[in-house]
């Protein structure tokens, strides 16, 4: 070890000269995984750090459609030191003829526990919403200022109340822990909402009691003894351990997707890692031979340049991690400025670990297999200037296949997520293992094309079809770093365009034109008369609407039978009917007679009772205002939500829910040129219902989706950048063959512009391959994610796909053609004389 540490230290002296690119490709690959993995924690320490400024209290106690009982509120103040009360639920707010919906927000004079609302201009919150000329206050969001064209002291109404604009809403500490929102915040005080209209029996609204805590309160304790007291009266708890629980998966899932799309950037690295290895080991073959000739052992060079790589993946890796570091400390300002949630930028170890991790192994699991071939070669035939041939000893691939299984296992553990770590690390090793047939195939279909009678005249063709099947490995190298670049953005684009062609073409030929929601039921005779009886009106669809909190199943707590189903995780709609509704089939079991009055029975979704493990004959408890309903399942139905028209996951018999205050909900499909006057005409007459439009909220879901999308596509441009530094690599390793090739041709009597002709088309021609390789690598993934995990239908889409094969042809001309210069220029006589 001693003999193979110091030649390889005296070897190191002379320079990383033939490792540039070896260190660039580890760096970028660790710096992109570094990058990602700080802003992830950054995001987390933030959330963590701002919990209780994010909830507005140190914990919250969350009820669906009703107030807290005397009971529940007495608990409340018996472990709190103050208690806010807010009332959330949608609205409409109108100035004259125009109409926007908003999500208000009644507050109490608590509020806020924790944090500060920001208005303009600067004043408090209670003077805002104390009002003024007889009208209670109200603040309200820029953007719904701006779209009902309100100034401050302006009014406008909600329900039948009239407000006055006392400030314009510019944050509020609170929003975070919102969720999504299909309108813009409106604030007010909730007793101003008495006469509004809003807030009747069986309205859709939500009530938070945020709490402040005495210092060094067991959360935990609480959470369990609240549970166990409320949890089957709808009661949902939450503290400032995880104020956010939604946003914060939200940011685990897509910071570990960013991860793995990194690290097949990293895997294009490590094409160029393996081939930077090969490229300096053949330009060590004098050594090499020199050593084995006095008496060096194969495994003493083989340590000899293991412990080169070994300092080198060092100096990658490190440059990796300041490069990661400092990119998300630089880009923090604007980060921060564009998040809706707080940040806590500093430098994390996880983050960094995780990525240093990825950069060693991925170092040595791509230089294993090179260093390895050249431990078994003759000193002979290294003078001969052959190179190591046929398979490594078999300790090696034993250690391959370990580094490979560690990798994949490092990416399950880290992402946390099994099926997207191993689906992707599959993707990327079938990527790799199809590229690398695509580039066998593209070296004997040169090869042939080369011998064809077709290429005859045409010599700069048939010398590029002549390189590209030499026995150099370049056209290995630009396929697979390029084709895996160029693949993930491939499967980005198809995905991109896949889902707003969903969006933009599909859904407006089924999607309603509104949901209107809080329809009294004194109310629905004469909103059906309007809608019905509108000629622009195809269609309408009404059902009554309660919401109910499924908390056993069998007599057991649904989340123990259903773990975290989405159909358990909060209230759900549930609907009643005495006949199956037109849009409904019933798919297993039989619907209860149309005067039944028996016990109560209910109606399940048939693919979600499939997925939590329902039969029929089960027994439901289904909580609903705060009354816990046994029901037996006797139906399936098969509903389906992808239409955004109406459908519930329950229904219940009549008699079962008799009684019971609730709302109706409509679907209205009409033209769009009728839209206005349905919603002029509806909110004339019926100041509190809401109306939903469904292109709306489609857009705010395009919004995400976009935000996402762009975030996936900065990624595997990262991925593309190390991938064109691999090109580079290959174009400079191959810059002396260049040269030789170039005096040949001349001294054959070629012209400078056959020459570089010849090399354009030898670039444009594997560019064209990588993206040819990577259309069909991102179409297959593409479809995969549309199919299983979007459940949505793929259309191939053409113009992404052209601008791949364009972007790879591009991408090879400028690396081969920036090392052509100097071949072009060597004198033949020179060059030759320099082989003998």
């Amino acid at each position: 070890m001693s003999v193979a540490w110091r030649i390889a230290r005296r070897e190191l002296r002379g320079g990383v000269k033939g490792f540039r690119v070896f260190l660039a490709c580890l760096a970028l690959g660790v710096a992109a995984i570094a990058a990602v993995g700080m802003v992830r924690a950054a995001i987390e320490a933030g959330l963590e750090d701002q919990g209780a400024v994010l909830l507005g209290g140190d914990a919250q106690m969350e009820f669906t459609y009703r107030y807290a009982t005397e009971e529940e509120r007495a608990y409340m103040a018996g472990i709190a030191t103050a208690v806010s009360e807010v009332v959330d639920f949608r609205s409409m707010a109108t100035v004259g003829e125009d109409r926007a919906l908003t999500q208000v927000k009644g507050v109490d004079d608590a509020y806020p526990l924790v944090g500060e609302v920001v208005l303009e201009p600067e004043v408090a919150l209670a003077e805002a919403l104390a009002g003024a000329e007889g009208l209670p206050g109200a603040v309200m969001d820029r953007v719904l200022v701006d779209r009902l064209g309100l100034a401050v002291g302006d009014r406008f109404t909600l329900g039948v109340q009239a407000f006055r604009l006392g400030a314009v809403l510019v944050r509020e500490p609170d929003s975070a822990t919102g969720g999504f929102a299909l309108g813009p915040r409106t604030i007010v005080l909730t007793p101003a909402l008495a006469a509004s209209g809003l807030l009747e029996p069986g309205t859709l609204f939500e009530t938070e009691y945020r709490m402040t805590l005495p210092a060094g309160s067991d959360l935990a304790a609480l959470e369990a003894q609240a549970e166990t007291q409320w949890r089957d009266a709808g009661m949902r708890w939450s503290d400032s351990r995880r104020a956010t629980p939604g946003l914060e998966r939200f940011v685990e899932r897509i910071g570990s997707f960013l991860v793995l799309v990194g690290l097949a950037g990293l895997a294009v690295g490590g094409v160029g890692i393996s081939a930077a290895v090969r490229a300096y080991l053949e330009g060590k073959i004098a050594t090499i031979a020199t050593l084995k000739t006095l008496g060096a052992e194969g495994r003493t060079i083989f340590t000899v340049y293991l412990m080169q790589i070994a300092v080198l993946t060092a100096i990658g890796v490190l440059a990796g991690l300041v490069l990661g570091v400092a990119l998300p400390l630089a880009a923090a300002p604007f980060i921060e400025a564009s998040l809706p949630f707080p940040v806590a930028f500093a430098i994390y170890p996880a983050p960094l670990a995780e990525a240093a991790f990825y950069g060693i192994v991925t170092a040595f699991l791509f230089t294993l297999w090179p260093l390895a071939r050249s431990e078994g070669v003759r000193a002979a035939s290294l003078y001969r200037g052959g190179g190591g041939e046929g398979l490594p000893r078999w300790p090696y691939l034993l250690a391959l296949v370990a580094l490979a299984l560690l990798l994949i296992g490092g990416a399950v553990l880290f992402s946390g997520t099994v099926t997207l770590a191993l689906g992707s690390a599959g993707g990327i090793v079938g990527a790799l293992f199809v590229l690398l047939l695509a580039a066998w195939g593209v070296r004997r279909g040169a090869r042939a094309g080369a011998r064809g009678l077709w290429v005859r005249g045409r010599t700069a063709l048939r010398l590029a079809l002549s390189a590209i099947g030499g026995p150099r490995e370049e056209a290995g190298s630009v396929i697979l770093s390029l084709g895996l670049g160029l693949s993930v953005l491939a499967a980005v684009g198809q995905i991109d365009a896949n889902l707003r062609s969903a969006i933009d073409r599909d859904l407006p030929k089924l999607a309603p034109s509104y949901f209107f929601v809080d329809i009294q039921q004194d109310q629905i005779g004469g909103f059906l008369d309007r809608v019905e009886g509108d000629p622009a009106v195809s269609k309408v669809e009404s059902a009554p609407m309660l919401r109910g909190v499924l908390t056993q199943i069998n007599g057991r707590p649904a989340r123990e039978v259903a773990g975290e189903h989405w159909v358990v995780r909060g209230d759900r709609g549930v609907t009643y009917s005495a006949a199956p509704p037109e849009n409904t089939r019933v798919v297993a079991g039989a619907w209860w007679p149309e005067d039944y009055d028996g016990p109560a029975q209910i109606s399940f979704a048939a693919e979600e009772a499939e997925e939590i493990g329902l039969k029929l004959g089960d027994r439901l408890v289904v909580n609903i205002l705060g009354r816990d309903i046994e029901a037996e399942i006797t139906s399936f139905r098969e509903v389906d939500f992808s239409t955004a028209g109406m459908g519930f996951v329950m229904a219940m018999n009549p008699a079962a829910v008799a009684g019971a205050p609730h709302t109706w909900i409509s679907t209205v499909y009409a033209t769009p040129e009728s839209e206005a006057a349905i919603l002029r005409d509806t909110a004339g007459a019926y100041p509190n219902i809401t109306a939903i439009r469904v292109r709306d909220a489609i857009d705010r879901v395009t919004e995400a989706l976009s935000a996402i999308a762009t975030a996936t596509a900065w990624a595997a441009a990262a991925t593309l950048v190390t991938g064109f530094v691999v090109l580079i690599g290959a174009a400079a390793a191959g810059e002396r063959a260049r040269v030789y090739e170039a005096a040949v041709l001349k001294t054959l009597g070629a012209t400078r512009g056959t020459i570089l002709l010849s090399f354009a088309l030898r670039s444009a021609l594997l560019g064209a391959a990588a993206g040819g390789v990577a259309i069909v690598a991102g179409g297959i993934a593409g479809w995969a994610v549309m199919t299983f995990v979007m459940d949505t239908a793929y259309a191939f889409e053409p113009w992404s796909a052209l601008a791949i094969v364009l972007g790879g042809v591009a991408a090879t001309l400028l690396a081969g053609l920036a090392f052509a210069l100097r071949p072009l220029a060597a004198r033949p006589a020179q060059v030759l004389r320099s082989q003998e």
